[in-house]
């Protein structure tokens, strides 16, 4: 028994008169509570719009479509029963059912019966706060996805046209491909896996996986990251990568039984172009978990109510595919208007801020978040608190070794061989550049190259930077600023490099 059930179960037992299922699994949550009213010798009732309450096995009354009509029937009931209300949620916006179901609260307490209604929104009108109990159903457990899949596999290989190669290793891999999908995507997914190539097998993982990418996808709130970009595309931050090398193993059995939570996150600060959202990229390779983005900026609508929704099925969707790496890129852009809240948005910004918070400081899934930020001034003070991430790196401009790490990997990520290049000449012209602009120079260098039509020099490279002016000359107060504020807020996420005298780096690290 999920930990969701039995909580739907103690519920029931205790009878609470009005219970709100949250779940787009009617049909999985209509067979639970069904084999509950069987268990307990309860009749079992069923609504909906477009048939009308009826008892289990029997039809219902044409004038029982009607809400209100309905709930007269529930109050007229005697028998101990469970009602199941499918997609009632729209109705609850009717001041007269509402009424209705208050009046219902007491009759219900004295009696066994139990209204349920589910449904994927969660509406909860104000007046039946305190009557209603919700309950999030939760997705179905590994033994629910592996009796699915050994229906599916039954029934194929009677049909003898379906080749079927299923070890208890590959079961075991399509079944955690599988986790995080309802039941009806699990069938789906393994279903399309057998249409494809008429068989079933381990080549079919992927394709199982196409479907959670689905699943994100519908969300409209988190993307499914794909990227090729690894720790080796990452010039520098060796405190950062040794801390992320260490905490890799966290998310072991092994790790578990000595003793060892779970990484929450990390919180990554520092000037523009500097190698934050690779980095993000980069650990979703290192640790071989999918990589999703978390766009804030769509949590909120127009609609009332639908942003603190929208933020709890982001969170439920990210805890479903775990574990995972979950990027929120420029998280103090989203949650800038968190201080005026109050008289902006009516409150909106501050309590979406305030699940976010408690989420990072509460959540027991493998969901490792990698946030980062440019603009500290713009940030909460919450969240900075210790224990909503791990720790928060700060990440300078390249020091004059990192520089010549970062000219290395961009020319050998354009098939170049760095030995060509004289490296410490460019990364000496290179004072103040960020990554990114180290980038573009390179970039600018070979454009220069192939319209001449010849192969690119260090030279090209040299002029593209003369050319250009580094955002750290242009922004050098507020740069100084941060680093200020770095100082003693935030470990560095490379190790402290001598003052140079161009220029470059100057935060010094105690």
């Amino acid at each position: 028994m999920t930990e969701s059930v039995q909580e739907l179960d103690i519920l029931i037992r205790a009878r609470y008169p009005l219970i709100f299922v949250n779940t787009y699994e009617e049909t999985r949550l209509e067979q639970t509570v069904r084999r509950m009213a069987g268990e307990r010798n309860k009749a079992f009732f069923l609504w909906t719009a477009t048939l009308g309450l009826r008892k289990d096995g029997e039809s219902g009354a044409e004038s029982t479509k009607e809400p209100l009509t309905a709930l007269n029937a529930v109050e007229r009931q005697t028998l101990p029963a469970l009602f199941l209300f499918k997609d009632f949620h729209p109705y609850l916006s009717d001041p007269t059912v509402v009424r209705k179901l208050r009046d219902l609260v007491e009759n219900l307490k004295n009696t066994y019966e139990t209204i349920l209604f589910v449904s994927p929104v969660l509406t909860v009108p104000p007046e039946l706060e305190k009557d209603v109990a919700v309950v999030d159903f939760a997705l179905p457990a590994d033994d629910e996805i592996g009796a699915l899949l050994d229906h599916i596999v039954k029934t194929v290989e009677g049909r003898g046209r379906v080749q079927v190669s299923l070890t208890a290793e590959v079961r075991e891999k399509l079944i955690n491909a599988a986790r995080g999908l309802t039941l009806n995507e699990a069938a789906n997914a393994f279903a399309r896996a057998i249409v494809v190539d008429a068989a079933l097998g381990e080549g079919d993982v992927r394709r199982v996986l196409e479907e959670k990418r689905q699943v994100i996808r519908k969300s409209g709130i988190l993307e499914y990251f794909a990227t090729d970009e690894s720790m080796a595309h990452v010039g520098g931050m060796d405190c950062l990568k040794e801390w992320l090398a260490t905490r890799a193993a966290g998310f072991t059995a092994k790790a578990k039984e000595f003793g060892l939570p779970e990484p929450k996150g990390i919180l990554l600060v520092g000037v523009q172009g500097c190698g934050k959202s690779l980095t993000a990229k980069a650990v979703s390779n290192l640790w071989q978990m999918p990589l999703l983005r978390f766009d804030v900026a769509r949590v909120f609508s127009g609609v009332v109510g639908s942003s603190e929704e929208n933020i709890r099925r982001a969170i439920r969707t990210a805890e479903s595919v775990a574990p995972v790496v979950l990027w929120i890129d420029e998280i103090e852009k989203a949650l800038s208007g968190v201080q005026s809240s109050t008289f902006s948005d009516a409150g909106t910004s501050a309590r979406v801020f305030g699940t976010i918070t408690t989420w990072l400081q509460e959540k027991t899934k493998p969901v490792f978040v990698v946030a980062t930020a440019n603009n500290i001034s713009l940030l909460p003070p919450e969240l900075l608190r210790k224990g909503r991430f791990d720790e928060i790196f700060f990440i300078d401009l390249p020091d004059r070794r990192e520089r010549q790490e970062i000219f290395a990997i961009h020319l050998r990520k354009r098939g170049r061989d760095p030995a060509a290049f004289d490296l410490a000449a460019l990364a000496d012209a290179a004072v103040d550049f960020s990554g990114a602009e180290i980038e573009q120079a390179v970039i600018s260098g070979l454009f220069a190259a192939f319209v001449a039509h010849r192969e690119v020099t260090a030279e090209d490279i040299l002029a593209s930077i003369r050319e250009s002016v580094p955002l750290s000359r242009t922004m050098s107060e507020e740069i100084e600023q941060l680093r200020a504020w770095a100082k003693t807020r935030t470990r560095p996420a490379s190790r402290p490099a001598p003052q140079e005298a161009e220029g470059g780096r100057k935060l010094e690290v105690g």
